[in-house]
């Protein structure tokens, strides 16, 4: 497929969050965070900001240049990780201070993340809807899991959708056995992808 991808810096930043805001308006967990879809549709953008914010900061972001897609990885290393993360917190704080579950899925999706082996998070990839299915989430995701297997580190995500998780499947990813639940909501699938060779 012929897209063209560049690194996102801070001059990107809403339009990142613009991508990301389409392309999880409808998913089952931000159905489940924002219920009500006037809310969501008024808090979704800043709280999708701050994985934004923390991915320009400490890991990296590609973009398509026709601005419809965007995928969001952090370089976590191994061990656990130093001090409190606040992630979680902030993620409410930011967006929606009396929703608990703005807080909770960060813990949730926290408390099972691995931290035995470094590996690249792919913490979000958002294709606007009307680009979806034409393989860009693929494409997207290729040249990150090309170093991966070349430099031989792992890949690890959380699918948030049936949909998603096939896709992901077929990238070489693998469910790890243990769904996070998300209290009377969807599930998510912890993945992980060793590097493949040749």
């Amino acid at each position: 497929m012929g897209v063209r991808i560049r690194q996102a810096d801070q001059g990107d930043r809403d339009q990142v969050v613009r991508i990301l805001d389409e392309a999880f308006h409808d998913d089952p967990v931000s159905s489940w965070v924002f219920p009500d879809e006037d809310h969501r549709r008024a808090v979704h953008g800043a709280f999708l900001g701050v994985f934004a914010d923390i991915t320009l900061a400490n890991g990296r972001i590609d973009i398509l240049e026709d601005g419809t897609a965007t995928a969001l990885w952090l370089p976590v290393p191994a061990g656990a990780p130093e001090g409190t993360d606040d992630t979680p917190a902030l993620m409410r704080e930011t967006a929606d201070p009396d929703n608990e579950r703005a807080e909770l899925v960060g813990r949730l999706t926290g408390a099972v993340h691995p931290h035995d082996r470094a590996h690249e998070y792919l913490l979000m990839i958002g294709v606007s809807p009307q680009r979806q299915g034409e393989g860009i989430g693929e494409a997207l995701m290729s040249g990150v899991l090309e170093r991966c297997d070349r430099e031989g580190v792992p890949a690890y995500l959380e699918a948030s959708s049936e949909r998603s998780r096939r896709l992901y499947e077929r990238l070489g990813f693998r469910f790890m056995g243990k769904a996070v639940e998300l209290p009377e909501g969807p599930l998510m699938w912890p993945m992980w992808r060793e590097p493949q060779e040749g």
